[in-house]
């Protein structure tokens, strides 16, 4: 193990464990307390926040923002411009025992480009995340999540879809929607959402 504090082109805090074999992109930003486990790969301009933990080979892409008190297990990437709000929680395993040794069992979970995961989630293993969905505070995700899906409760249930700002999206009797923000226009069709210059 060894401690960096500063390098030509990431930030660790003092306090921050980086071990061997990890490759971490320019500008990245390493906070207090944070252990960054053997052969990760974290992108360019990401913000690993305080008393964050990223298991061995996982994958963050460009400008992943994890906020405090997050861990990060094997099995898991993320794709770039992704959130994980604070305290949220990723599982590797579906059915751990401690007396069990399984780590040949773990399940692979992408969190796919600009999805937002929100304050004291649970992503259950094994089910992705799409493209800018927005799961919401507390939720509990047991299934696939689709591109531009806006999920809350436990378990967490669709309730509308969100566009790449993170809006709610109100969709006209043509299948179409605007976001308020970026005036970008947004097609549902058989229960899928794109956007429409796509």
């Amino acid at each position: 193990m060894e401690q960096n504090t500063t390098s030509p082109s990431y930030f660790a805090h003092e306090s921050a464990i980086i071990d061997r074999g990890c490759q971490i992109g320019s500008n990245t930003k390493i906070w207090h307390f944070t252990h960054i486990m053997p052969d990760c790969k974290i992108g360019e301009a990401c913000n690993l926040g305080q008393n964050v933990v990223v298991s061995p080979r996982v994958v963050l892409g460009r400008n992943v923002k994890v906020q405090n008190n997050v861990s990060i297990y094997t099995g898991v990437i993320c794709e770039d411009d992704v959130f994980l709000g604070p305290s949220m929680v990723f599982t590797n395993v579906i059915n751990p025992r401690s007396a069990v040794n399984r780590k040949d069992q773990y399940l692979k979970t992408i969190v796919k480009k600009g999805a937002s995961i929100g304050a004291n989630a649970t992503i259950i293993c094994g089910n992705n995340i799409g493209r800018y969905a927005l799961v919401g505070a507390g939720a509990v995700v047991t299934k696939e999540v689709l591109d531009f899906a806006l999920l809350v409760g436990n378990p967490a249930k669709q309730i509308g879809w969100v566009s790449e700002f993170g809006h709610r999206l109100n969709f006209n009797e043509e299948g179409k929607a605007i976001c308020p923000e970026s005036q970008e226009e947004y097609l549902l069709i058989n229960g899928k959402v794109s956007k429409i210059d796509e």
